[in-house]
């Protein structure tokens, strides 16, 4: 019996897919990017099945490039940054975009990533004959707090595309999974979990964390958002330059809207000299970061709708015991590498920290919890490319993806 032909629609998130494929083409991985890209990833998977893919990504660098088997588009989304109505609106128009896409591509599989459309809009697919294979990153709402009404309408709309509209879910963690079972009450389609994956050699070259630790090192790399803890790690710099703690340094790493203000805060404050923000880095840059580093810190708080967090599988990668609370979904992965803390508990960061400095036993065991835990990053089988090659290879034999061995179906 001959494979089915596929012919895959995949909305790939904000990411720069077209630099991405013009490493790939040359058989290297896209250097700006520690894990091995999701769209690397479909890239080899397309190859391996001989599938046809129209890849559209929100980069807002507009390009459109098209080979034998590919054609790929930066194609911005209006309203992104948007609130109320009118960011409804452009995820509404966006979602419809994409549904005209897939026709004209005569695409019979679409793979979209969360934060492209609204999933509900997706449920008019499968009666024009495309199969959808969600892709979650992060969390369906808050794991913390209230929902406002317009959440709450917009996931009940959502409710039959997981429970019966798509053909399978890819999930990045057991925290999205338990959602998708919550929202459709135990009545959900098939949900393949995936995990971030990483080339050994990225590693290469990361030392063991310096044994004088003096001074001791905390690093934070992500996003500068006040969603993203990173006032609060400034609040517990403030704190312990009062104790009068001057072996803790902060080293803050990446760009956001409030890397300047941060900045001026922490001069203002008088604690810049322990508490440096270092911008965007590079992975040169980062190597040298963790290398120095002696714990890695990932504060989240509970207003931000937070995906895996690749940081922390890096930091259990590089060594170097975490810091952080449930918001983060990657703890249930790391836990023997993680120091806990409740969300938003400044107080309890800045004890963690402390105990990591100054108790040499509790920081190696913590240690020791990094190098057990780094081979599962380290596995392509739990990779997103695998689990979706899995799918794409029932379509082709036109198997039912229940059949797939491990997967959690409602």
């Amino acid at each position: 019996m001959n494979a089915k032909k596929l012919r895959v629609l995949y909305a790939a998130g904000p990411g720069n897919v077209i630099d991405v494929y013009n490493y790939w083409v040359k058989g290297e991985d896209y250097p700006s990017q520690v894990s091995v890209t999701w769209s690397g990833q479909f890239y080899d998977v397309c190859r391996d099945l001989d599938a046809e893919a129209y890849v559209i990504s929100l980069c807002k660098d507009k390009n459109l490039i098209q080979d034998s088997r590919f054609l790929i588009e930066h194609r911005p989304g209006k309203f992104r940054r948007a609130s109320g109505i009118l960011y409804h609106f452009g995820q509404f128009g966006y979602g419809l975009g994409l549904i005209a896409s897939a026709i004209r591509f005569r695409a019979n599989v679409a793979v979209i990533s969360d934060g492209t459309t609204h999933w509900f809009i997706l449920s008019l697919l499968p009666w024009l004959g495309v199969q959808v294979v969600p892709s979650l990153q992060c969390v369906l709402w808050h794991k913390y707090g209230s929902r406002s009404k317009a959440e709450e309408f917009i996931l009940r709309l959502s409710r039959n595309f997981f429970a019966k509209d798509c053909l399978a879910i890819l999930s990045m963690s057991e925290d999205i999974s338990e959602q998708v079972v919550q929202l459709t009450s135990g009545r959900n389609r098939p949900i393949l979990e995936y995990q971030p994956i990483y080339r050994r050699i990225q590693f290469t070259g990361i030392n063991d964390p310096d044994e004088r630790r003096s001074p001791f090192r905390v690093m934070f790399a992500g996003r500068i958002e006040r969603e993203k803890g990173v006032f609060d790690l400034l609040e517990i710099a403030q704190r312990f330059a009062a104790e009068g703690r001057q072996d803790i340094k902060f080293d803050v790493c990446g760009k956001g809207s409030a890397l300047d203000s941060l900045r001026l805060a922490a001069k203002e404050a008088g604690v810049d000299s322990a508490f440096a923000c270092h911008g965007h880095c590079n992975k040169s840059q980062m190597r040298q970061m963790f290398n120095r580093s002696h714990v890695v810190i990932v504060p989240t708080r509970k207003s931000f709708v937070e995906g895996f967090n690749q940081v922390v599988a890096e930091g259990v990668l590089s060594g170097r015991p975490v810091v952080t609370s449930a918001v983060c979904p990657a703890l249930s992965y790391v836990k023997d590498a993680v120091v806990e803390v409740p969300p938003e508990d400044i107080q309890g960061y800045g004890d963690a920290l402390l105990k990591l400095c100054d108790d040499h036993e509790f920081y190696e065991q913590k240690r020791r919890g990094c190098l057990a835990l780094q081979e599962q990053f380290y596995d392509s089988s739990r990779g997103w490319g695998t689990k979706l090659k899995s799918i794409l290879v029932a379509i082709q034999e036109e198997r039912e993806v229940g059949e797939l061995l491990g997967v959690k179906v409602g």
